[in-house]
């Protein structure tokens, strides 16, 4: 069981071949994707409207989902193979991801809240403490917020919360779900510029998805969904 959780380090960070998939229920494929890959520490921003099947890509890259066909391969291991168990581990320990909605648990504090996801990987309860403070920090967010509860805090607070959670077991791929969609322009670039300097020091892939194609310049590539995705296109 323990394998699964150790990520090939010189594995792509994403490398996915002939990938189909369709709700549970429904024969007709919202994804097709013939090839993609993402280079270990290479920053993608994935662009697309809503609908398009940029959230239902993360999933599967997430392992939340399986593919119906083809071969999803994240940090070496295929995940599609992987029992969801096993799955559960491997994101533990590799994967970090914010969600569109966060899901904070909204009585813990901030802390509390990085600290709970920090169980599931491997780093001790004091150097898993030090790092969230050392993060939040980097975030913006003092030491008068770490210990405020989730509900208390401002959309934009929340959101640098979560970045933090998804960041507290050092993550090889960390994937990014619509994070500035409730922000103002202003905050939206504040919390970019902050995004990509607490990565700056990290080796970490980033799949970062969003609508709004004016953030793409900063990231190292920039891919629209429906470059990737042949639903309805001609063999």
């Amino acid at each position: 069981m323990g394998t699964v959780t150790i990520a090939d380090p010189i594995a792509d960070a994403i490398s996915l071949s002939h990938l189909c998939y369709s709700y549970p229920g429904d024969q007709s494929p919202v994804l097709n994707i013939p090839a993609w890959r993402v280079e270990r520490n290479e920053h993608v921003f994935l662009q697309g409207e809503s609908g398009s099947g940029k959230s239902t890509l993360l999933s599967l890259l997430a392992g939340l989902s399986v593919p119906t066909q083809g071969s999803l391969q994240i940090l070496g291991d295929d995940i599609a193979k992987l029992s969801t168990r096993q799955r559960d581990r491997f994101r533990a320990a590799n994967l970090g991801v914010v969600f569109q909605q966060f899901n904070l648990i909204p009585y813990l504090s901030a802390l509390d809240n990085i600290l709970l996801a920090a169980r599931f990987g491997s780093a001790t309860t004091a150097g898993a403490r030090q790092r969230a403070t050392t993060l939040l920090e980097r975030m913006n967010l003092q030491s008068a917020l770490h210990h405020r509860p989730a509900s208390q805090m401002s959309i934009g607070q929340q959101q640098r919360v979560a970045i933090v959670r998804a960041l507290i077991n050092t993550p090889s791929l960390l994937l990014v779900d619509e994070p500035t969609s409730a922000l103002d322009h202003a905050n939206r670039d504040a919390f970019l510029a902050l995004l990509f300097d607490v990565l700056s020091d990290q080796e970490c892939a980033m799949v970062f998805v969003s609508h709004d194609p004016a953030l793409g310049a900063s990231f190292d590539t920039q891919v629209k969904i429906s470059e990737l995705n042949h639903v309805g296109a001609t063999v």
